[in-house]
C-alpha cells in the first residue's frame, strides 16, 4: 500500500470541504460575456489558466514552499505567503486563497503534527501571514512525504478539475464533454508539472491580465452563483 498516494489522492479530492467548489476564478464573468460558451472556449479556458497563471503563480508557490519546507526554512515560507499576496491583484481572489487555505489546514493540522506547519499557523494567527492555499498545499504536500512531481500534477490535475466543473454548470457543458477537456489536458499537466519542478522565482507573477481583469469584473456581476 503506498501511502504518499493514498495522502496525495485525499489532499487533491475535489470533494475536501475546503469551500472550492464557491469559487470560479473568474470563470462566472467569462460565461456571462459570452466569451466562454462551448466545449471548444470551456477548454481554452482551462490551457490558459493552467499554462499561462497558475504555472507562474500558485503551482510555482507550490513548488517553492515544498523546497523551503524540505530545509524548514520558516523565513522563506513567510516571505512566498507575502509575495504570494502581493500577486493576486483581484481582491475576490486574495480572499479565495485565503478561505481555501485556512481550511484546508483545519482539516489536515489535527491528523499532521508538524512543527514547521505549527508555526505557520501561529503566524497566520498573528497577522504575520496569510495562509494561501496553494503555501498550505505545499506545506502539507511535503509532510505527507508525498514526491514533488506527484504533488504538483495532482495540484495542477486538482486545479483543472475545478476549472471542469464549473465550466459544466455554467456555460452549461454536458458532463461527457467536461471529461473529454480533462483527458486532452493531460499531457499539458505532465509538460507543466517538469517546468514547474523548479520554477524561475523572476518569473513569479508573469500571466495574462485578462484573468485579473475578469476577477475584478465579477465583483460587479448583476448576479452572481460563486464567491469569486
Amino acid at each position: 500500500m503506498n501511502k504518499a498516494l493514498l495522502s496525495l489522492l485525499h489532499l487533491t479530492d475535489p470533494n475536501l470541504p475546503i469551500g472550492g467548489f464557491s469559487h470560479s476564478a473568474g470563470l462566472e464573468t467569462y460565461t456571462q460575456q459570452g466569451l466562454v460558451k462551448d466545449t471548444a472556449s470551456a477548454k481554452e479556458f482551462v490551457v490558459q489558466m493552467l499554462s499561462q497563471n497558475l504555472q507562474y503563480t500558485d503551482a510555482a508557490f507550490v513548488s517553492l514552499v515544498y523546497e523551503a519546507a524540505s530545509k524548514n526554512d520558516l523565513q522563506k515560507i513567510l516571505f512566498l505567503d507575502a509575495e504570494c499576496t502581493a500577486v493576486k491583484l483581484p481582491k475576490e481572489m486574495r480572499i479565495a486563497s485565503n478561505k481555501l487555505g485556512i481550511r484546508l489546514m483545519k482539516i489536515f493540522q489535527p491528523l499532521n503534527k508538524s512543527e514547521l506547519i505549527d508555526s505557520y499557523a501561529k503566524a497566520i494567527k498573528s497577522q504575520k501571514a496569510v495562509g494561501h492555499y496553494c503555501i498550505a498545499f505545499g506545506l502539507y504536500s511535503q509532510a505527507l512525504n508525498i514526491p514533488k512531481p506527484d504533488a504538483l500534477s495532482g495540484f495542477y490535475y486538482n486545479a483543472a478539475v475545478g476549472f471542469v466543473t464549473n465550466a459544466v454548470k455554467l456555460v452549461p457543458l454536458s458532463q461527457q464533454s467536461g471529461q473529454e477537456i480533462l483527458f486532452s489536458v493531460q499531457d499539458l499537466i505532465a509538460e507543466l508539472t517538469q517546468q514547474t519542478l523548479i520554477p524561475d522565482e523572476d518569473l513569479i507573477g508573469l500571466c495574462c491580465s485578462g484573468f485579473d481583469i475578469k476577477s475584478m469584473q465579477h465583483e460587479k456581476l448583476y448576479s452572481r452563483l460563486y464567491m469569486s
